[in-house]
């Protein structure tokens, strides 16, 4: 049976993680959607610019993207498993169903999605709660890095200053960052866990040049320093010449792009 859950939650509370543990142990296809969500009062929304789905996308290939429309609207295979992502600071005030906020029907609408199930992380027990968090302020920054290319130590460097305050108090950043030999990870961190996640990415691109994938930066916090962070940032990525230099002795191990084990 078909099954269409909406799941909802502030920032870093887990949710795509728990998303991607559903698909995983789901026995059929799986369907994934996220949705902007809203801003409230102090408490700006991150556009994560595509980095969960790209991430889903990587660990789990066969998984629908419900945000193409073709997909959305082609007729669903049986027993698909439909997520969908709602960005939300509060819990709402009805539980199930009933909660779900009006704003996003439309869009739902349109893309013939009706939940079934709605789960909101804090309200919800059947959902982890260490990494909720109740917030009453909160920026937002990002930056496209589409094609840039990291040096490893600096990448690690950069990451242990942002997370520790020297850019401002940092309370969520995630990101896809490339590195010169064709891999790429998924950098997650969260104030209330003890450390960073980096997760590598399934794909490896050609170590040929840049690679012509998604790359970006979120970072959710207060008094942020946007432009000691995009100088920092400049600092560490690879120069054509350097990057040149560091792939040619890589490019005789790959004769295709290949997915790690």
């Amino acid at each position: 049976m078909s099954q269409t859950l909406l799941l909802s939650g502030p920032p870093g509370c887990g949710k795509t993680s728990w998303i991607l543990n559903q698909i995983q142990s789901h026995s059929g296809p799986s369907g994934y959607l996220r949705l902007a969500g809203y801003p409230d009062e102090g408490l700006a929304q991150a556009r994560d610019g595509g980095i969960d789905r790209a991430f889903l996308l990587d660990q789990c290939p066969e998984l629908l993207d419900l945000s193409d429309l073709d997909q959305a609207l082609a007729p669903h295979p049986a027993g698909l498993l439909a997520l969908i992502e709602l960005p939300q600071f509060h819990p709402p005030a009805q539980a199930g169903l009933a909660g779900v906020d009006r704003r996003v029907m439309p869009q739902l609408q349109a893309l013939h999605l009706t939940p079934d199930r709605h789960l909101h992380f804090g309200r919800d027990p059947e959902l982890p709660q260490q990494d909720t968090l109740d917030f009453s302020h909160l920026q937002v920054w990002s930056l496209n890095l589409n094609a840039a290319v990291w040096d490893p130590a600096s990448l690690s460097s950069f990451w242990f200053e942002l997370v520790n305050g020297a850019y401002g108090d940092v309370y969520r950043a995630k990101a896809l960052m490339n590195l010169p030999d064709g891999r790429a990870f998924f950098c997650n961190w969260m104030v209330s866990q003890e450390g960073s996640q980096f997760l590598p990415l399934q794909t490896i691109a050609l170590p040929n040049g840049r690679p012509d994938r998604l790359s970006r930066l979120v970072v959710q916090g207060k008094d942020l320093d946007p432009a000691a962070i995009e100088a920092t940032v400049a600092n560490c990525l690879l120069s054509d010449a350097v990057l040149e230099q560091q792939q040619v002795p890589l490019r005789q191990r790959y004769t295709q792009p290949t997915r790690s084990a």
